[in-house]
């Protein structure tokens, strides 16, 4: 499989996972309505967890612009592969966005609320201020890439890398995911509401526009921030101990030479 259908199936099955449960959650008559945000939350890191495993080993399973242009802007991935990655997820955003809509067809037009409609495809402020809103999405994806910096410097069993990555997904959106839905990837956000805007979604409002600047700006400024705030740390860390280190290590032939 190339990265670019490895990005692509990867985002398709994660959106249709994470949006499935948004639908399962939201609409009207399923057997899962009303199930709230701890089910939301776990879904969502298990979608990306599974999303993983498709995609890793072709791509290295980025499915998320924020993650691929955070690890070219800190040298560990080639910006001349970035376009490609990109597409590859959006196109796969957009094609998961269409399976929720097909799998829960009849549930549409059962579903009176057009908000809750638009909720199923894209992200919303719980409080509008366009600062605040932004501020939230920058905050969530630098803790993810600091997340995922720091599970790439640690060894699990084998197979296991995935799961972890999909437990810090879920913790982001049990804490910090309130304000704004975390979005905290630019497609997952994009890709639906493109999907919203151009399906015949029985009885669709407005895919608000105004606001989709902001699931996409927030998680790029935060994912370049995250991993230079990561690398910016442990280059501190490692020099410090690197320091300290070579002085114990001075101090102590200078005693031997003493005694």
């Amino acid at each position: 499989m190339s990265p670019f259908a490895a990005e692509l199936f990867g985002t398709m099955l994660l959106i249709i996972l994470g949006g499935g449960v948004v639908a399962g959650v939201l609409l009207k008559d399923s057997k899962s309505e009303n199930g709230g945000w701890i089910v939301v939350t776990l879904a969502w890191g298990f979608a990306v967890a599974f999303g993983v495993y498709v995609a890793g080993q072709a791509s290295g399973a980025h499915l998320n612009p924020a993650v691929t242009i955070a690890l070219a802007s800190a040298g560990k991935f080639a910006w001349g592969d970035v376009p490609a990655y990109i597409a590859g997820q959006l196109l796969g955003a957009m094609l998961g966005a269409t399976v929720v809509w097909l799998h829960y067809l009849p549930h549409w037009a059962k579903t009176p609320d057009a908000a809750l409609k638009l909720g199923v495809f894209a992200t919303s402020p719980a409080i509008r201020r366009p600062f605040s809103n932004l501020l939230s999405e920058i905050i969530g994806t630098a803790v993810l890439l600091v997340g995922l910096s720091a599970i790439g410097t640690n060894k699990f069993a084998d197979g296991l890398n995935p799961l972890i990555v999909g437990f810090l997904v879920v913790a982001i959106g049990l804490s910090l995911g309130g304000p704004t839905g975390y979005a905290i990837n630019p497609v997952r956000d994009l890709g639906p509401r493109l999907v919203h805007f151009l399906l015949p979604v029985a009885g669709k409002g407005h895919s608000d526009w105004g606001y989709a600047w902001i699931p996409v700006v927030g998680p790029l400024v935060g994912g370049v921030l995250g991993i230079q705030v990561y690398q910016a740390v442990f280059g501190i860390w490692l020099w410090s101990s690197a320091g300290i280190a070579v002085a114990v290590a001075v101090a102590a032939y200078v005693r031997e030479g003493k005694s």
